[in-house]
């Protein structure tokens, strides 16, 4: 069972799809389904069901997360336990996220040389020295899954020999993108990479393309340049089948000791104990797919980005682009003049108050 997000976007759900179906040829002796939390139906419950039916009574269920942050430790894990507890004859066992893996880098250094191998040909050879490298994740209220962000960064930074290397997020955290590539423009190199660390398209992924062409036209005599998400790389499907083969050799372990519900974690002290529930269940199947139905007594804002400051303050949080009140732990960073403040404000260069716009 792959348990995935979901998205509003079509081409994201049928790119995860992709992936499900990729796995079925693989294990072609096992039933596999998958579904998701919001937004996109079939939800999990529905692959669930469907693997019942087709006779499994041990179900191994995966997500298709590339960290573990809220979803993947919080909401997926309380579906499955409900669905568990009301269904006596399964057992389901959960897997873990893709994570810092050195398959996930190789699928991440394919879509980055690309890139290289594009700017080279179209706008002159650069040794990579000469280049900077942006790698842009999906930003969580969860430091670890930042920190791995960063260090799959540093990786491809050290492993590939870029002459810098910087890191922002696509939402909730800081440094946002725009943030991110203004610092990195008064960097002074000539070609800047811009990397989305994402599984699959969406929102996000084309606000970043699109904050990347912003920039670029600030600074024309910056080239700015765009790689390609991982998407279904076959590193990364060779990784989701080792996260399986994990569930049954009894080697599955999650980053715990980083955990920010679990220990004190710096900057997160507050919610050490704090309930671990889906928030979710209200908007399972509502966005794409046949059947879904808008008007379903939930507000949902039709653009976080805008209100992300405001959003924040309510605790609720964002996937691409639409906002939904869960009454989060606040996350302590949000007034950061480079999180979500900077959609509204502006971003803040040092001694530069007035703002890059």
């Amino acid at each position: 069972m792959v348990c995935g997000h979901g998205s509003r976007d079509e081409g994201a759900v049928r790119e995860f799809e992709a992936i499900a179906a990729t796995l079925k040829a693989r294990w072609p002796h096992l039933p596999v389904d998958y579904g998701f939390l919001e937004f996109a139906t079939p939800i999990i419950r529905t692959g669930l069901d469907n693997l019942r039916a087709a006779g499994a009574t041990r179900i191994l269920a995966v997500p298709g997360m590339l960290f573990a942050a809220g979803h993947a430790k919080n909401d997926i894990p309380s579906v499955l336990n409900t669905y568990a507890a009301q269904h006596g004859d399964v057992t389901i066992t959960y897997g873990r996220e893709l994570a810092v893996d050195l398959k996930m880098l190789k699928a991440a250094s394919a879509r980055v040389q690309e890139a290289v191998d594009a700017a080279n040909e179209s706008h002159g050879a650069l040794a990579n020295e000469e280049v900077c490298l942006v790698v842009i994740g999906r930003g969580a209220s969860d430091p670890d899954a930042n920190s791995n962000v960063a260090k799959m960064a540093r990786m491809l930074w050290e492993g590939m020999g870029f002459g810098w290397c910087e890191v922002g997020y696509s939402g909730v955290t800081f440094p946002l993108v725009q943030p991110t590539l203004e610092h990195t423009a008064r960097l002074g190199y000539k070609r800047v990479i811009v990397f989305p660390y994402f599984l699959f398209t969406g929102i996000l992924v084309q606000r970043i393309y699109d904050h990347a062409d912003a920039v670029a036209a600030r600074h024309p005599d910056l080239q700015i340049l765009k790689a390609g998400y991982l998407n279904d790389h076959p590193m990364v499907m060779e990784t989701f089948a080792e996260r399986v083969r994990e569930i049954l050799e009894g080697t599955n372990m999650m980053n715990c000791q980083m955990c920010k519900y679990r220990a004190q974690v710096l900057g997160f002290e507050d919610e050490v104990g704090l309930a671990q529930e889906s928030h979710h269940h209200h908007v399972e199947g509502i966005g794409t797919g046949p059947g879904h139905d808008h008007d379903h007594g939930h507000e949902h804002e039709h653009d976080h980005h805008e209100h992300g400051h405001h959003h924040e303050h309510h605790h609720g949080h964002d996937h691409d682009g639409h906002g939904h009140d869960h009454h989060h732990h606040p996350y302590p960073r949000a007034d950061h003049p480079h999180g979500p403040r900077s959609m509204t404000e502006g971003v803040r260069m040092p001694g530069d108050p007035s703002g890059a716009g």
